[in-house]
């Protein structure tokens, strides 16, 4: 049996499907794809802009309940419905990490749950 700990914190919204929002594992949290939805549980469909500071906001939350946090991120997944808004997104993420780098796909992939135009995912290793 491995031995890992479930993270679904108050802060964000309920999951719709049956996962949990963070698995830490081995010091190691592995954040689900995280929407533009806000804590109630609205989809937040402003800009681009608005949207991927949602996202990041939400996984900052579950890093921070992991004990972990963005400068932590070792890998991101970005899934965009329109790749023509990817310098607009790049611009917000950068703007959001600041210097930290992790690695990181940008993956085109037409229509997203809820008719949100990104989702976002990490990995990322917990503070000892």
């Amino acid at each position: 049996m491995i031995n890992y700990t479930l993270i679904s914190p108050e802060s964000i919204a309920k999951p719709r499907g049956h996962y949990s929002p963070g698995v830490v594992h081995n010091g190691v949290i592995y954040v689900s794809g995280q929407l533009p939805i806000d804590a109630s549980g609205s989809v937040q469909a402003g800009t681009i802009e608005d949207q991927t500071a949602l996202c990041m906001e939400n996984i900052r939350k579950i890093l921070f309940e992991s004990n972990s946090d963005l400068d932590q991120i070792l890998k991101v997944n970005v899934f965009v419905s329109d790749i023509a808004l990817w310098p607009r997104i790049n611009t917000e993420y950068a703007k959001i990490m600041g210097t930290h780098k992790p690695a990181r796909i940008v993956v085109p992939c037409n229509t997203l749950n809820y008719g949100c135009q990104i989702e976002i995912d990490c990995i990322a290793a917990v503070k000892m």
